[in-house]
C-alpha cells in the first residue's frame, strides 16, 4: 500500500485480536518512531510507557471507562509528560547538543539563554499545557507509523489520568499520563473493520494560496 492507502486502512480499532501480539521488532520500531517525533525546540518533554503486562492492563480497564481495547490489545502505550518542568531540561538538552554535534559553546550560548528565559517565565500550568501539545504530536506520529506498518491502534483520551498515575507509580517518576494508545491487531469481528471512512472532501478542509 502507498501512504494514502495506508491512512485509509487505519481506523480506531474497537476490538483487538487478543491472541495476536506485536513482535519485539515492531515494538522497537514504535519506540524509535516516538523518539524521533518532532517537539518544540527539540526538548522532548515526553516519556513513553510500553505495557505488555496483562494484569496491569486489566487493572487499567476500570480507569478507561471500561474500554476493552486496553486489555485486548497486544501492548498498551501511555504517553506521559513531566509533572514539573524546569530550565534543567534546557541545560540537559544543550549538553546533548554539544555531545552529539560538538558545537562550540559560544554558538550555543545565545539560543540557550533565550530558551532558559522562555522556560523561566512560564508557570507550571503553562508548561503542562505546552508539553501536552507535544504529546499530541507524538500521538499523531505514532498513528501514522502504525498505519504504514500495518499495526492497529486506538487513540484514547477517555481515561482517568490520576488513576493511571496511581496504578503506574508515575508520581515518583515526576510524570503525568496524558494519552493512551492500545496497539495490536484488529479482530475479524470488529464491527468497525469494514465500514467506510467518513471524512469531508479534501477541498472542504484545505485552503490554498497560489
Amino acid at each position: 500500500m502507498n501512504t494514502i492507502e495506508s491512512l485509509n486502512w487505519r481506523y480506531a480499532v474497537k476490538k483487538f485480536n487478543n491472541k495476536k501480539f506485536l513482535s519485539q521488532k515492531q515494538i522497537n520500531l514504535l519506540k524509535e518512531a516516538f523518539n524521533l517525533t518532532a517537539t518544540s525546540y527539540g526538548l522532548q518533554p515526553l516519556k513513553l510507557l510500553v505495557i505488555k503486562n496483562k494484569e496491569i492492563q486489566k487493572e487499567l480497564v476500570a480507569h478507561s471507562w471500561n474500554q476493552p481495547q486496553v486489555l485486548e490489545a497486544s501492548h498498551l502505550l501511555v504517553i506521559c509528560i513531566p509533572t514539573n518542568f524546569s530550565k534543567n531540561e534546557v541545560e540537559a538538552y544543550f549538553n546533548l547538543v554539544q555531545e552529539i554535534r560538538n558545537t562550540p559553546i559560544e554558538i550555543i550560548k545565545p539560543f540557550k539563554e533565550f530558551l532558559t528565559a522562555e522556560i523561566d517565565k512560564k508557570s507550571q500550568e503553562e508548561l503542562l499545557s505546552w508539553n501536552k501539545n507535544q504529546a499530541y504530536l507524538a500521538l499523531g506520529n505514532l498513528l501514522t507509523v502504525c498505519a504504514l506498518e500495518k499495526i492497529d491502534a486506538c487513540p484514547m483520551e477517555g481515561f482517568i489520568p490520576e488513576k493511571y498515575d496511581e496504578v503506574l507509580g508515575l508520581h515518583e517518576k515526576n510524570l503525568k499520563s496524558t494519552l493512551v494508545l492500545p496497539v495490536g491487531f484488529r479482530a475479524d469481528d470488529d464491527y468497525m473493520k469494514d465500514l467506510k471512512k467518513v471524512r469531508k472532501n479534501t477541498d472542504d478542509v484545505v485552503i490554498e494560496f497560489n
